[in-house]
């Protein structure tokens, strides 16, 4: 009954932050890595091991990012890039925010952190997995334009299965073919637009 009651008390007083009062930093070194596991292990089904969580923030340290409230570290996202199948994709691991902080905007805003990342060092696509149990999660990435590529079945250790999300960015040399066409067309077309195969995260 106390830790109810403690933990209904810690909702009430969290409807109350201000999304003003987040401070967004990227990994910065060692000092972050015990918060970043210790909001893993707590929150998230699956056990890592320390070599995962340094494989992920040692290689690509700039695609993960840390949430903090006064100090408190309440959030974060760890990610990775590199060739697949002669795709250069962007993979998004791990993604915590303390219960008590959700929906308030702070898992949007450090998944769109490191895919912005992502885009800007050339990633074609996006993709992770997911618990096709887990809602909150689902509804976030289709939000961000994600779509569910494939089910995979008893994917985690829990035996669960998960959805596999993908986000395709459009190729530049495709996205100014598309440009020179709107303009080329626009004199018979005026004020449409392409929009398909095209993904936005806002």
């Amino acid at each position: 009954m106390e830790e109810t009651k403690k933990e209904e008390e810690g909702e009430a007083v969290m409807e109350e932050v201000d999304p003003s009062e987040i401070d967004y930093v990227s990994y910065g070194g060692e000092h972050h890595l015990p918060l970043i596991m210790r909001l893993v292990d707590k929150e998230l089904s699956e056990p890592y091991s320390i070599f995962t969580y340094r494989y992920f923030v040692y290689l690509w340290p700039q695609l993960s990012f840390l949430a903090f409230h006064k100090g408190n570290c309440i959030g974060t996202v760890v990610c990775k890039m590199g060739e697949h199948r002669n795709t250069f994709r962007g993979y998004i691991a791990m993604l915590v925010v303390i219960k008590s902080y959700r929906g308030k905007g702070i898992a949007t805003e450090l998944v769109t952190r490191s895919i912005q990342v992502m885009m800007e060092s050339g990633c074609e696509e996006v993709t992770l997995e997911a618990e096709v149990s887990n809602k909150g999660a689902l509804a976030l990435y289709g939000r961000l334009g994600f779509i569910r590529a494939k089910r995979l079945f008893r994917y985690y250790l829990n035996g669960v299965d998960a959805f596999r999300l993908k986000l395709l960015f459009p190729r530049p040399e495709i996205s100014s073919l598309l440009r020179m066409a709107n303009n080329e067309d626009g004199y018979y077309h005026n004020n449409q637009q392409f929009e398909e195969g095209s993904s936005q995260v806002n």
